[in-house]
């Protein structure tokens, strides 16, 4: 970090524009080496504040709901594609206005927008029922998935005017996972390619961890698009983009003893970054370590009324007391859009640290932000 922690007004959340950067310069080489294109997935990453550096680097972005949809139209300069498990009529009016990509998620949907879609690019979402993930929750191929069409439901007599298939079944994973996956989809799906413009890989793609096969990924892009004749292939990950971008300040603002020192803070895990209850998982701090790591032990929580906003338990060198900051590593994805005002909570602001170090309030949220959605 290079920035001063005390910049701002706790909890807030930074972004660092020259991460972001050497995220986006990973992306566009494989999207140069394997002219595949790249999408950016709203649902991980919607601070619209970077769309216009984002949208240097990529093709566009997929949304998961007309909101997206709309931000991306408004301030993302390339491809709008939307999926949706189901969409209503009171929406697409509006969808085809700012939409050029629809994946339907069944064949019933599309059937029931079909005569809309003139000018429209559209595909089918595809269970290929295989997945190599570890979280259920994210796993759209589980048993009773309502995401994506099965083999056994596909209706290849209603392909007329589909032109792309798509399937999404990683999380945070590597290309190994894709590859795998593609052999499953390629298995029961592959008759049907040659039938269309374009396949979506759907997101979970971990490109730029430091660990992840890029090589491998190219090599799998660049044989499928010469066994089918230059289909055009889309990635749409969203962590990618601001993976390890990101931080969440938050402040120790009580220290209590239950059988173990429990600090309280600022930032609560149910309303700031729910992800630590859903998943669940626990966030890294700096300076910090596993409980009795570190010589002082301390339980954090944050200041709701939830017994369970927990955000475990940490160890630090020395003592923490009253004000003390604390800095939450990889919070740009996942949290901003996710956050919510249970209890009344102040919503994070959020910050972008410039490449110069100028630290720039993009973002403050109020009394109203809580009030406005009630």
């Amino acid at each position: 970090m290079n920035f001063d922690i005390h910049a701002l007004q706790t909890p807030y959340f930074i972004v660092d524009e020259a991460l972001v950067i050497r995220n986006l310069k990973i992306l566009a080489d494989v999207k140069k080496r394997s002219e595949a294109k790249i999408l950016l997935a709203q649902k991980a990453f919607s601070m619209y504040h970077l769309y216009p550096l984002i949208s240097q680097y990529l093709d566009g972005t997929c949304a998961s709901g007309l909101h997206e949809a709309q931000l991306a139209h408004e301030h993302f300069n390339g491809e709008n594609h939307i999926f949706s498990p189901a969409f209503t009529e009171r929406e697409m009016p509006q969808l085809l206005k700012i939409c050029d990509h629809f994946v339907f998620n069944s064949f019933s949907q599309w059937q029931r927008f079909k005569l809309q879609m003139t000018g429209k690019s559209c595909g089918i979402r595809v269970n290929p029922e295989f997945s190599t993930g570890d979280y259920a929750i994210y796993n759209p191929c589980a048993p009773n998935s309502r995401l994506g069409v099965t083999y056994a439901q596909f209706r290849p007599d209603l392909l007329d005017g589909i032109e792309g298939l798509h399937f999404h079944t990683l999380c945070q994973q590597g290309a190994e996972d894709l590859a795998a996956t593609w052999t499953a989809f390629e298995a029961k799906f592959g008759k049907f390619i040659p039938q269309m413009k374009w396949l979506n890989f759907g997101g979970g793609h971990h490109i730029t961890k430091d660990n992840y096969n890029i090589n491998l990924l190219i090599n799998l892009i660049i044989s499928i698009k010469n066994t089918y004749k230059d289909i055009e292939i889309y990635l749409e990950p969203g962590e990618s983009v601001a993976i390890d971008t990101g931080y969440l300040i938050g402040e120790v603002i009580d220290i209590i003893h239950n059988e173990m020192d429990i600090a309280i803070l600022d930032t609560s895990a149910a309303c700031h970054m729910p992800d630590v209850l859903e998943m669940p998982y626990r966030p890294h701090i700096i300076n910090s370590g596993e409980a009795s790591e570190k010589p002082h032990t301390y339980r954090l929580g944050g200041p709701t009324c939830l017994a369970g906003d927990i955000i475990g338990d940490y160890s630090f060198n020395e003592p923490i007391k009253i004000g003390d900051r604390l800095v939450f590593t990889d919070m740009a994805i996942y949290s901003m859009v996710k956050t919510n005002t249970f209890n009344g909570m102040k919503l994070p602001d959020i910050a972008v640290l410039r490449q110069n170090s100028d630290v720039e309030l993009v973002k403050q949220f109020g009394y109203n932000d809580f009030k406005s959605r009630l």
